[in-house]
């Protein structure tokens, strides 16, 4: 069996499905993370690295071989690693273990060494912002709106508590932020895990502020409370507070996460499978953390092909503590789907996927049918009061 043809499809919203087919007519399905691809037609970075490296790796390869084919995508360049590199390798690594569970007749966590669980948490997004500038009036619609995903089943939430901030900024800053997540906890109560996500707005300062603010609602972890360009800073902010420290959806390999285990800097780390180099590198990034007693908690903001291939690593590792997803209950993500069963949830939980590779079915007419919409988007950029480029 070799593989002999592949296509990358865009579709709406911005996501990309990778298609493998085989010699034997096998086809293989994985996602590839969506990287700086802005408006006006611009075409996504990952689209030539994905060409680049099928035509020199993996077409008229065994796709049996799939550590050898990582080693080779990885290693055979010299400059390496990075969004774009590790995007377009995880998408092909999520692909040849779809075809090897297939050809397997299991699902993939079956070859990782079987499931360790038999369902997996997920969370859900609460809108902590919707544009109101009135505190009290935000705090109270994030609260009203955690109340009925508490009312539809979820035991887990999270949400984003603060705007982009100054690196210093006031004390209203730091208020708004504990009113906000306080409104929450006070509406769902003790029983339901709420997570933070600083989405490295936050300066270190303003990273210790901030988690001494909302110590008191007991979240279930902060997330990315520096960019990761100041992970160095972790160490200090992890030691000012008690809440877990979460971070790595902009790590993209088991030596990115290795200079923060070792600091005992981390205790939740969030490797995106369609990121970090596909479920071969995930899986890794797991079992290295599992040894500094570090949870999983993989990033998974994009399709259901990502979120099967997460399911896959989950499923196998024993240190996962949730999933995240933005595709559970959403139609626009089930339309490429020709069985959707996979996005079935009960209360807050997904069943493991039971159909042999990824367990994602696709509906490839439909992907076919909106592939090539443009996908371009506009992220403005994050200014400060004073004029200067501040995160967003």
């Amino acid at each position: 069996m070799r593989v002999t043809d592949y296509e990358l499809y865009e579709v709406p919203p911005r996501w990309q499905f990778l298609r493998l087919e085989t010699s034997d007519g096998r086809v293989g399905w994985g996602e590839v993370y969506t990287k700086w691809h802005f408006r006006e037609g611009s075409a996504p970075a990952t689209r030539s690295a994905v060409d680049q490296m099928m035509q020199k790796y993996v077409l008229g390869a065994d796709p049996g071989r799939i550590e050898d084919r990582w080693q080779a995508m990885y290693r055979s360049s010299f400059y390496r690693g990075g969004p774009v590199h590790m995007s377009a390798i995880a998408g092909i690594d999520e692909a040849l273990w779809d075809l090897k569970g297939k050809a397997c007749g299991c699902p993939v966590y079956e070859l990782l060494g079987g499931p360790v669980r038999d369902r997996v948490r997920i969370y859900h997004y609460v809108d902590a912002h919707r544009g109101i500038d009135d505190p009290e009036k935000a705090a109270a619609a994030a609260a009203s709106e955690a109340e009925g995903y508490v009312e539809e089943g979820y035991t887990a939430l999270k949400l984003v508590p603060t705007g982009g901030l100054e690196p210093v900024d006031a004390p209203a800053a730091v208020e708004r932020a504990r009113a906000v997540v306080g409104a929450v906890r006070e509406a769902v109560g003790p029983e339901v895990d709420v997570a933070l996500d600083f989405h490295g707005r936050a300066s270190k300062a303003m990273a210790r502020r901030l988690a001494d603010a909302v110590e008191a609602f007991d979240p279930m972890f902060i997330e990315e409370p520096v960019t990761p360009e100041h992970d160095h800073a972790l160490e200090r902010v992890a030691g000012a507070t008690t809440i877990p420290i979460a971070t790595g959806e902009r790590l993209y390999s088991r030596w990115g996460f290795r200079p923060l285990l070792e600091a005992d800097a981390v205790d939740i780390v969030q490797p995106d499978v369609s990121s970090a180099g596909g479920i071969t590198e995930t899986k890794k990034i797991a079992d290295m953390a599992e040894t500094y007693d570090v949870s999983l908690a993989p990033h998974c903001p994009i399709g259901p092909v990502a979120l099967a291939a997460s399911l896959q690593v989950v499923a196998a590792a024993p240190n996962a503590l949730i999933q995240e997803q933005v595709v559970v209950d959403d139609p626009d993500a089930s339309r490429y789907l020709a069985d959707d069963s996979l996005l079935d949830r009960t209360g807050s939980y997904l069943g493991l996927p039971e159909e042999p590779g990824l367990g994602v079915s696709i509906d490839e007419d439909r992907v076919r049918e909106l592939a090539g919409t443009d996908l371009g988007f506009d992220r403005p950029i994050g200014r400060r009061a004073d004029g200067s480029v501040g995160e967003r």
